[in-house]
């Protein structure tokens, strides 16, 4: 790889970039521009875009369809919308501009961090993390050339084509990722830095008649991050100003050529790779400001909604079109549109008459099958195809929006499939996962142990309310009567698996700002010297989108004050990717098992363990997709004695306190799903926690007294 320092060392008299398999023009800073970009108006050697010479009357390269991808790092859509709306993007104004979303799917396979390479990633392949493999912003990081081939290599795939290839980017780390796919990009260039470097060298790609031209510029970003005011000075501003201005040089470089040939038909398509928070940084989590991106076009493209429109402040924003459109779209429109059983795109060509949207996937009750679903707009009158790792499996009438696919395998374990939904013009597939446990016979471990009676001290089935505690020894009530968000849900299950659950809704606060449920024992197994261990387990349903688990996260339950996992008590918390953590503290010192992961939506068993006489605290996490999950960590005798915490009973979806949510009001309100509360005044052992995941059914079942 061939890198430069500064655009000026070695470039003189505005001479081309050597066109290796990565040609370097780089720049530092200068003029109160954060260092690494130079100004747009700063040409990086000789004229910028050509400004000086004269058009071209006769076009290098050959005629016919030609897409020019331009992504800008940290251009926020809002950011954009204003700049147009005051005129401050002249060029950019025939561009439809619409709001869209990136990231993947919060508490699923395709969630992944809301940073640059993996925004990079997603835009040259069309797919998410899971297919794309980049996952943070370092120099070791490659796509995987095998799972998800660049638009490029997918563009020289089309017979007879002989379609040209360049990318033109400012930032370092972005050549490194197609690293694992040599020779798809004919002209890459690394601007090292120098946005004025990206649209000249764009520029020429564009006059040599590069049929596939991907651009890259970084100094929005760089505002953003470094400058005092973030994403709302002037600096930031100004930049949106100028890398515009620079944007609408490549657009006039394209009007000279269509000018010249009228059968040169280019799409233009503008973007970038995630957005900011309020403060104009890049944090990565899963927040609505951070997955808000937009999608630009010179061309009226069906299935992009939302033009003109400002972008949604919550989840309805996942309805628009997405990042990973962008790829089959560009594809589609230079003729290259993969056959059903080879398409992988985790989005769709947003030419379609037909708009695929929402395409999730669940496991089923029985653990034995995987429940799609999806959404149809526009022209529906086709039929659904559905195929399994390329093989159709299903084809349901027109308009159908659900498919159960049932899962064969040879015995229990984790399997990953690759679905397609093909509906009319419009493809879209997605990874998903089960944690498959074989049907008849029964395996041992698909029935509930009957040792799980042994030491049942409360039981809540929490199919009806109020909730009555099956062995007499608890209340289960909301921590204030004026603030009841307790509501008896059906649980998302299909006959004859369906039944009822607890839905506790912390949006529903008194005046105080109290809110959730509270679970107080008669003999408190935190605290009783003859209980030497306990387990606390129960079945939990996050919303579709683990919402309460950004900022400070949400409480699951709680007996402390969780605003620092210091303080005395035990606490089961949510956490940003749909994360669990399990915690204790004495108001000293803490003890902490992290890293379990929810499928957003979906049933999972949680359990604590915690054996006081080995100090030892496990945590459990027996999830649908991800399988079981088992960690744990020393505790000392310090914290053991602190279990108890405030004294004042067990929050759910609350602390101690009833009043998390009031104290950390960055976290957000809303409702988690309960069923079959139990704790038990032993440690269960994993076995006997499995076959509560396994069988799916009720402790009811070995009727307890």
């Amino acid at each position: 790889m061939i890198r430069g320092t500064t655009a000026r060392g070695g470039l003189a008299g505005g001479s081309l970039c050597a066109v290796l398999l990565l040609a370097a023009c780089g720049g530092g800073g200068g003029n109160g521009t954060p260092t690494g970009f130079l100004p747009i108006g700063t040409p990086a050697s000789g004229n910028v875009g050509g400004g000086g010479s004269t058009a071209p009357t006769v076009n290098q390269g050959k005629s016919g369809p030609k897409a020019l991808v331009v992504e800008v790092d940290g251009l926020t859509h809002a950011a954009l919308s204003d700049a147009i709306a005051q005129k401050r993007a002249p060029a950019l104004q025939s561009l439809r501009l619409a709001p869209a979303w990136t990231g993947g799917a919060n508490g699923t396979l395709s969630e992944q961090r809301l940073t640059n390479a993996p925004g990079w990633a997603t835009l040259l392949t069309g797919t998410w993390v899971q297919r794309h493999g980049v996952r943070w912003d370092t120099a070791d990081q490659r796509i995987d050339a095998k799972l998800a081939p660049s638009i490029f290599a997918m563009a020289k795939q089309k017979p007879g084509a002989d379609y040209k290839t360049a990318s033109v980017t400012a930032n370092a780390l972005y050549p490194w990722l197609l690293g694992n796919e040599p020779g798809s990009v004919d002209t890459a260039v690394d601007c090292t830095g120098s946005d004025s470097c990206v649209t000249e060298r764009t520029a020429q790609r564009i006059d040599a008649g590069d049929d596939l031209v991907v651009a890259q510029y970084g100094a929005p970003g760089a505002v953003a991050t470094t400058g005092v005011s973030g994403a709302s000075g002037a600096a930031y501003q100004q930049a949106v100003t100028d890398t515009s201005a620079a944007i609408g040089q490549l657009l006039a470089h394209i009007a000279q050529r269509t000018a010249n040939d009228a059968k040169e038909d280019w799409l233009v398509i503008l973007t970038t790779g995630h957005g900011l928070d309020a403060f104009g940084a890049a944090t990565g989590v899963q927040s609505i400001d951070n997955k808000t991106i937009f999608i630009a076009s010179n061309k009226a493209l069906a299935s992009l909604p939302g033009t003109g429109a400002a972008a949604p402040a919550d989840t309805t924003l996942l309805q628009l079109a997405a990042a990973t459109d962008i790829a089959p779209t560009v594809l589609r429109h230079l003729g290259v549109s993969p056959a059903a059983a080879d398409y992988r795109f985790n989005g769709q060509a947003l030419q379609a008459a037909t708009s695929l949207r929402g395409l999730s996937a669940k496991t089923g009750a029985d653990k034995g099958s995987i429940e799609l679903s999806w959404t149809l707009t526009g022209a529906t009158t086709a039929l659904v195809q559905v195929l399994r790792d390329g093989k159709p499996v299903a084809t349901l009438p027109a308009a159908s929006t659900t498919y159960t696919d049932p899962i064969v395998a040879a015995s229990s374990g984790i399997y990953t499939y690759q679905y397609t939904v093909v509906a009319g013009e419009a493809s879209v597939a997605l990874t998903a996962q089960i944690a498959y446990v074989k049907p008849l016979p029964p395996e041992p471990s698909a029935t509930l142990a009957p040792t799980l009676l042994n030491g049942l001290v409360n039981y809540y089935p929490l199919d009806a309310l109020p909730g009555i505690d099956a062995k007499n020894a608890s209340t289960l009530g909301p921590w204030a009567a004026d603030a009841n968000g307790g509501t008896v849900v059906d649980d998302g299950f299909k006959a004859p698996y369906k039944a009822k659950a607890l839905r506790v809704d912390s949006t529903l606060k008194n005046a105080s700002g109290k809110a959730g449920y509270r679970l107080l024992q008669s003999t408190d197994v935190t605290t009783a010297p003859a209980v030497t261990a306990f387990t606390i387990g129960f079945w939990l349903r996050t919303d579709n989108t683990c919402s309460q688990g950004v900022s400070n996260g949400g409480t699951v339950i709680g007996n402390k004050n969780y605003t620092t996992g210091k303080n005395a008590g035990l606490a089961i918390g949510l956490f940003d990717s749909c994360e669990i953590r399990f915690n204790v503290g004495t108001g000293d010192e803490r003890a902490d098992s992290n890293g379990y992961s929810l499928s957003a939506g979906q049933w999972a068993y949680v359990a604590m363990v915690i054996d006081k006489a080995a100090l030892t605290m496990k945590g459990y996490v027996m999830d649908p997709v991800r399988g079981i999950q088992a960690n744990g960590s020393a505790i000392t005798s310090a914290l053991v004695g602190k279990l108890g915490g405030l004294g004042a009973g067990m929050g759910l979806n609350e602390d101690g306190t009833g009043l998390y949510y009031q104290r950390e009001s960055t976290s957000p309100r809303g409702a988690m799903d309960f069923n079959e509360f139990a704790i038990w005044n032993r440690a269960l052992t994993s076995d006997e926690l499995a076959s509560i995941f396994k069988s799916g059914q009720p402790l009811s079942t070995l009727n307890p007294p």
